[in-house]
């Protein structure tokens, strides 16, 4: 069985559906899920925010206890100028307890976002993600454009599922709900490669 988290920082809801999409799909898959958010660092105003943390507040914080216990990780973050959320970085700013001593070596590690306007930075941010991918010694898993859901008219980029919710709060598209399974199944199949590829430990 692989270990699958899904860790995704969300303010108003759009990174959020895309995640749940992605959690839906591993436990589809027999994977052993854990769904976790990244905690707000500080109030955003954002139209729905506070209606979004009060909906969200029932699933717990992630913890480097859940990049360790993972075989297979999905990071979403929204787009903020082109680059991951600092809420996320944050998270990840702390992962050196487990980076240093080789603890995320050889996980698979994919990542998706979401935001406001089409061209507005959904790749970028996916690739600054995988710049911290390549320092944790991870695998970096990209859709690629290889399955069908992924040439549908919202869809669109090889690195990882992307929406563009413009003003609709909490919005994804159904199209963009099929490339995240896709992802993650795509993402649970190099992780069990991976894990099968691993020397026994004595």
């Amino acid at each position: 069985m692989t270990n699958v988290a899904v860790i995704y920082y969300s303010s108003t809801g759009s990174t959020h559906q895309l995640a749940l999409a992605a959690a839906k799909a591993a436990t589809e898959e027999g994977a052993e899920v854990r769904l976790r958010r990244v905690p707000e660092i500080a109030a955003t105003g954002r139209p729905g925010s506070e209606e979004h943390a009060a909906h969200t507040a029932d699933i717990p914080e992630v913890t480097l206890d859940d990049l360790d216990w993972a075989d297979a990780v999905l990071l979403g973050t929204p787009v903020h100028f082109g680059l991951a959320a600092p809420q996320l970085m944050q998270f990840i700013n702390t992962t050196s307890p487990l980076s240093i001593h080789g603890k995320l070596l050889n996980k698979a590690v994919s990542a998706f976002a979401s935001g406001s306007a089409e061209h507005g930075g959904q790749v970028t941010a996916i690739l600054a993600l995988h710049n911290a991918i390549c320092h944790w010694g991870s695998v970096i898993v990209a859709t690629g454009s290889a399955d069908p859901v992924l040439y549908e008219k919202n869809n669109g980029n090889p690195y990882g599922a992307s929406t563009v919710a413009g003003s609709r709060v909490g919005f994804i598209h159904p199209e963009n709900a099929g490339a995240i399974a896709y992802q993650t199944r795509r993402t649970i199949e190099v992780a069990a490669a991976l894990k099968a590829a691993a020397p026994a430990v004595a």
